[in-house]
Order: structure tokens, then C-alpha cells, then sequence
């Protein structure tokens, strides 16, 4: 059993060849990226992914950026809990305090970082009021946890909660918008989980992580490419890379953006990682965009990221999907150390 689906969705675009189209896509480049300003956003199970590698290596990454999920560790390795504290609240509201020991032995096994390192993250939390998948009060709580990690919440942390609506990630009207077939109701969702809203959500959190506003032009490269180097339980054999012009050349700062339940390529095809506005935003502002894709699976029939302990070894008892030796923290930390590698010379 698998929680039900849920999401935890002018540049000129141009796209490599698809596996049907030639032998082997291309590698994930090392393109000699900053490490200055590293950032991860995620919608649902990726919002729950995010927050996982944000914990477990808070001295690489600057900002964190969730919508529709809820605390840290809120499954603690349990399905029920998943669905009675995480998704639902019918089990009661994940107690924060009992968490808060949880990252305690983790960094007494150095399976998490510093709690000096976590304060100094800057943070975004996204919910949609009407949201009947993750219960809004879990993304409050997912604000009240990061409150007292942080520094100086006042300036660090911002959190929204959108009247009406729904689960997914909303989007506005750009000039080169999804087909209106694709996109979800508001409120109800839809099957792509991209939400017709007018509200530019990746425009509102990148903007509160980053303090950008390009001047709105710009153009990049959509890259797909082979991900089975990084290969873990739960992971696609292929991921998508957005590099603006101006980042080839190495220099540039690098935001992960992970997908919810069925919002992966395998699902919906190259929609968010095309539509989601994070590509028009990072164009304008020089930042290279990471879209790593997890797979279905009878363990995970929703392609979700593993923020319950699936993707762990059936012997355990205490997953470590949410630490530094997680199976699927580790995959995406080797795509960031990738990136962030010296190009080799041609």
C-alpha cells in the first residue's frame, strides 16, 4: 500500500534527444556551478524531499522553498503515519517535539547537520487553503518547526497560505503558457497538478529565496539526460536540466526542483519540468535549474520521492530515508556534486 496520488506542479527551450531517438542521452554535465547560493524547492513528496536534504546538508544549500507538505521526518519511517499525521491529521498533528529528538540523534550520528548551519537557511512555505490532500495545518506546522531553527524567523522565513486553493503547484500566464487541457482546476486539481491560478508560484518563492528580478528576458537550454549514474531505488533512468545561456561556461548558482506524486516525466510527460515558471525565472536571473525524476513502481505506484522509508532496506526498522544516509538524499547530493564540479577541458 501507497499513499494516494498526490503531489507532495519567452524562453526558447531546446531539447536533446529522447531514448527512443538515440543510443544513450548525455551524461549530467559538470559545469563548474557555485556553491555560493544553492537552493531546493519542492511541491508535496518533493516538498518533503526538500526539506530532507535541506536538514541533512544545511552547509550546501542557502534556501528552502515547499508547498503542500508538512514537517520534517513528519512519517517517521511509517505508512501510517504518512497517511494519518502527513497527509490527513486523523491521527492527530505531528508532534513536533518528538521530531525535534529525532534530528537530535541524527546529529549525534552525523546523519544530519549543524543546527549553527540550519539556522542560517532561508525559507519559503506554500499552501493552498482548500488543499484536501495534505491538510493545510501540516504546512503551518512545517512553519513552526522551521521558526524555531532559524536565526531570525521574522527575516528568514516567509509563509503563505493562498484562499481557494487546491494541490499542486500554481501557475500564472506567461507568454508561453501549457495547453489549457493540461492545466488543473484552481481548487480541484487535476491530473497534471499544475494549477490554473494567476499565481506564480515560482516566481513569488525564488523571488523571497534569492531576492531576484531580472529583467524578465533571457533564454536557456532544456537538457535531458541520462540519471542511471546516480541510479537508487525509486529514481527514473533520466532527469532534465534547464542552463540558461549565460551559465555554460560555469559560474552560475544551481536550485533543485523535485515534483510530487505522479507529476514526473514518466507521468505527465516534460509539463512541469517545461511550465512550472521556474525556467522563465532562472533565465532571467542566471541559475541553472536541476529536475532530478523519480519512477513508479509497485513499492511507489505514484512516482512519489521517498519521504516514509520506502526506498530503504526492508530489514529496517527505523528507515534513514530522511538523513544523510538515505538512499535517495545521497542520489540527488551526487547530482548537486556533479554540477558543482570543475567542467572537464575539451
Amino acid at each position: 500500500m501507497t499513499p494516494p496520488s498526490f503531489l507532495a506542479a519567452g524562453v526558447m527551450l531546446a531539447v536533446i534527444a529522447s531514448p527512443a531517438a538515440a543510443d544513450r542521452l548525455p551524461d549530467l554535465p559538470a559545469l563548474d556551478l557555485s556553491r555560493a547560493d544553492t537552493s531546493v524547492i519542492g511541491v508535496s513528496s518533493g516538498g518533503y524531499m526538500a526539506t530532507q536534504l535541506a536538514v541533512a546538508w544545511p552547509e550546501r544549500f542557502s534556501g528552502l522553498a515547499v508547498l503542500g507538505a508538512g514537517p520534517w521526518s513528519c512519517a517517521q519511517g511509517t505508512l501510517r503515519r504518512a497517511l494519518g499525521q502527513c497527509m490527513t491529521t486523523r491521527l492527530g498533528p505531528p508532534d513536533l517535539a518528538e521530531l525535534e529528538q529525532r534530528l537530535a540523534g541524527y546529529r549525534e550520528l552525523d546523519r544530519a547537520g549543524s543546527a549553527e548551519a540550519l539556522s542560517a537557511l532561508r525559507a519559503f512555505v506554500w499552501h493552498g487553503s482548500a488543499d484536501e490532500t495534505v491538510a493545510p495545518a501540516l504546512g503551518a506546522a512545517l512553519a513552526e518547526q522551521l521558526g524555531t531553527w532559524l536565526a531570525k524567523p521574522s527575516e528568514q522565513l516567509r509563509f503563505v497560505e493562498s484562499e481557494g486553493i487546491g494541490h499542486g503547484w500554481p501557475i500564472g500566464h506567461r507568454d508561453t503558457p501549457p495547453p489549457a487541457t493540461e492545466l488543473g482546476d484552481c481548487r480541484q486539481g487535476g491530473g497534471t497538478h499544475l494549477l490554473s491560478c494567476g499565481l506564480e508560484i515560482a516566481d513569488e518563492a525564488m523571488n523571497w529565496l534569492h531576492d531576484g528580478g531580472g529583467d524578465g528576458q533571457g533564454s536557456g537550454e532544456l537538457i535531458h539526460f541520462d540519471q542511471r549514474d546516480f541510479a537508487v531505488k525509486g529514481l527514473d533512468d533520466s532527469g532534465y536540466l534547464f542552463v540558461p545561456d549565460a551559465c555554460h561556461e560555469g559560474g552560475c548558482e544551481l536550485t533543485v526542483a523535485l515534483h510530487g506524486c505522479a507529476m514526473g516525466a514518466e507521468q505527465i510527460g516534460e509539463l512541469f519540468v517545461r511550465h512550472s515558471g521556474l525556467n522563465e525565472w532562472a533565465a532571467a536571473n542566471d541559475r541553472v535549474v536541476l529536475y532530478p525524476q523519480a519512477e513508479t513502481s509497485l513499492a511507489n505506484p505514484q512516482g512519489c520521492w521517498d519521504w516514509w522509508g520506502f526506498a530503504e532496506s526492508t530489514w529496517q526498522l527505523d528507515p534513514l530515508h530522511d538523513s544523510r544516509d538515505g538512499t535517495q538524499v545521497r542520489a540527488l547530493m551526487g547530482m548537486i556534486d556533479r554540477l558543482q564540479e570543475a567542467a572537464t577541458p575539451r
